[in-house]
């Protein structure tokens, strides 16, 4: 990684101006552009990806220029570093033909750019990292994030996984009848990246996208068959229901049916693996039970980054309290209890901020980065510093909460 002092690194690699830039044609991103702006970031990652997915052996990350985030090796499985993302019942997506429950694993990469601002925050140890300046906590212009997301079902227990791109991952049995490990064939099925562009997205600095995959796209590979879902570059504040528009967000029309059933609150960006929809969910005093059809979106992409912040004091979802609550208290077969959709609570969470200003007063803002806040400092906290557990419990509680998303609660 780069020092913390010294000039923002110039990487050879990337073409200037970028590419998914220049998709748009001098025109503001928007419905007739944005998928597009997709497509040449897809292309952008291509080589590495397919160097990464296919073979293998000759992959580099130090060369290709890649980085990971330091203090998660206790979560990460040893084939490809992924660590457990959330856990999905059928009932979430109803009609494609999911058998059981499932398991989807992540793997998020830094490109040269982006791990600029890793090395200013880690430092050349990882023991000191600086947490209080957000001059360095923000990344610079052109970063580029990306994050890989498996599933454990089989095409054959889940057929629009079909001829997908599958990677061996070693991890826990996912029926959860045994600690003893073995290698399991995950199916590629979504692809995040995300850049910093504060000349397309001028309110947060940054543009989201989400590649699905398709079995019906053309290509002669997996990696060919993924496909844009959409893209998001703010949190659409003025859409406070369901009959406004939404003007910083869009979707593609012929993505495949999974991927849109977990669209976040109406019809922002989120995809299948990202949780935006709880089921069961407490809203407003009203239990929303699990089960096919139902259930509440109450997420998106870049509501729940936006409460990238240290010390973190909001969860990555609405929520009605801070450490997570839930219904019936302690239950973790319950529901987490979200505000009232709209209400000033609720928008808080759907705010298009910079990524210098925090959701809440007394943080830092990590400029949109959960990996920071939600996974490596917190363990570099929990193993440097003689803390009281609890808020750390209450967190991991809500979460495991978040990732049993449907109506079984034991994974399959």
């Amino acid at each position: 990684m780069a020092p913390r002092a010294g000039n923002e690194p110039k990487d050879p690699k990337k073409p200037k101006p970028f590419p998914w830039v220049q998709a748009l044609n001098g025109q503001p991103i928007g419905a007739s552009n944005a998928l597009a702006y997709v497509q040449a970031l897809k292309q952008y990652i291509s080589p590495n990806m397919k160097t990464l997915l296919f073979d293998y052996p000759n992959w580099d990350a130090s060369k290709a220029g890649w980085y990971n985030q330091p203090w998660l090796a206790n979560i990460r499985e040893p084939l490809y570093g992924m660590y457990l993302g959330s856990e999905f019942a059928p009932s979430v997506y109803p009609g494609t033909g999911l058998t059981g429950s499932m398991k989807t694993y992540v793997l998020t990469f830094y490109d040269t750019t982006a791990a600029y601002t890793l090395g200013k925050v880690w430092g050349v140890d990882a023991m000191k990292p600086v947490v209080n300046d957000p001059k360095v906590t923000q990344f610079a212009e052109g970063s580029v994030i990306l994050k890989l997301a498996v599933t454990t079902a089989s095409p054959k227990e889940w057929p629009v996984m079909t001829n997908a791109v599958t990677l061996p991952i070693y991890i826990p049995p996912v029926d959860d009848s045994s600690n003893q490990p073995g290698i399991v064939h995950s199916s590629l099925m979504q692809v995040d990246i995300i850049v910093k562009d504060t000349k397309t997205a001028p309110k947060t600095g940054w543009v989201f996208t989400t590649l699905v995959y398709d079995q019906n796209a053309a290509g002669e590979s997996g990696w060919d068959r993924m496909v844009p879902l959409g893209a998001q570059w703010g949190n659409d504040p003025q859409a406070v229901d369901a009959s406004k528009p939404l003007r910083e967000n869009v979707i593609n029309p012929d993505a495949p049916l999974y991927s849109v059933q977990t669209l976040g609150w109406n019809g922002r960006l989120s995809g299948p693996n990202d949780g935006a929809v709880l089921t069961p969910a407490y809203v407003n005093g009203v239990m929303i039970p699990s089960g096919e059809y139902s259930g509440a979106a109450v997420s998106s992409c870049m509501s729940c980054h936006g409460t990238a912040a240290w010390p973190m004091k909001s969860f990555l979802l609405p929520n009605v309290t801070y450490p997570p609550s839930s219904y019936p208290p302690g239950d973790l077969n319950g529901a987490l209890m979200v505000p009232t959709p709209g209400s000033s609570q609720w928008m808080n969470w759907f705010k298009s901020r910079p990524g210098t200003q925090p959701q809440d007063e007394g943080t830092v803002a990590f400029d949109y980065d959960m990996v920071f806040v939600f996974k490596s400092l917190p363990a570099w906290q929990q193993a440097t510093q003689n803390l009281d557990p609890q808020e750390f419990m209450d967190i991991e509680r809500a979460d495991k909460i978040r990732r049993r998303i449907g109506s079984s609660h034991k994974s399959k």
